[in-house]
């Protein structure tokens, strides 16, 4: 039966990147702690799930994943300067965004997929790279969440059971932390999070949208340069 209200991977890609600037807006300009920041950051736990989704399905698609890599790569480095400075107002660091996460997670489900090693050093691998991602933006998540879909890509229910549990881990994690820190409701936007699975099931039809290529390019050119305005509007005008 044909889904009444659906959307598409591009859809899905632009709700990602809106709830990705509400997220970054609320962390340089909102008290985590008030109502405004904790429903900012709750909007943008919709964006790493949906990332990790996203990249999956670039996995499972593409028709060269070294191309892939190198894209995300490169566009790692390209935001490097800009995640730095957004993040704590010096460069360099050791500071690299959401792309270099996203690129650690191809790396690591091409192993997963491709390498001919035994089980063992391939879980190894996998927590190295989760190790690795902390440098990044949604580290481990992004890592776990796309592996897991990958691994179980022909068992839906067995993705989304992984999925579900790495969400309800990491946001049982970060909310007993804010317990055990005084500030019990500090974290409860962790909880957003559990909206993308239900987004994903129940509208994403599975279709691509429009191939034109400013889709396919934008979200590289937008995520570096959207860092460096609200860098720029925080430091200089909203001092």
């Amino acid at each position: 039966m044909e889904k009444k209200l659906s959307i598409n991977r591009n859809q899905l890609k632009y709700i990602a990147i809106i709830a990705m600037v509400i997220d970054h807006i609320g962390w340089r300009f909102f008290t985590t702690g008030t109502v405004t920041g904790q429903i900012l950051h709750f909007i943008g736990r919709l964006t790493g799930p949906i990332m990790a989704y996203m990249l999956y399905e670039g996995y499972m698609h593409t028709r060269n994943v070294a191309k892939y890599a190198l894209r995300l790569g490169i566009f790692a480095l390209v935001s490097w300067v800009p995640y730095s400075l957004y993040e704590t107002r010096k460069w360099p660091t050791l500071q690299f965004g959401v792309i270099y996460t996203l690129f650690l997670a191809l790396l690591t489900i091409w192993m997963w997929d491709k390498a001919n090693i035994k089980k063992g050093l391939k879980v190894l691998l996998v927590i190295v790279a989760c190790l690795l991602s902390f440098m990044g933006d949604w580290p481990v998540m992004d890592i776990l969440w796309p592996l897991f879909l990958f691994i179980y890509r022909d068992e839906p229910k067995r993705q989304w059971r992984s999925f579900i549990i790495i969400i309800a881990v990491e946001a049982g994690c970060m909310n007993l932390m804010a317990i055990l820190s005084g500030q019990p409701f500090s974290n409860v936007f962790q909880l957003g999070a559990f909206m993308v699975p239900p987004l994903i099931i129940y509208l994403y039809n599975g279709e691509s949208g429009s191939k034109k290529a400013f889709h396919k390019w934008f979200f590289y050119v937008f995520y570096p340069l959207h860092l460096l305005i609200i860098w720029a509007l925080k430091v200089y005008v909203f001092k």
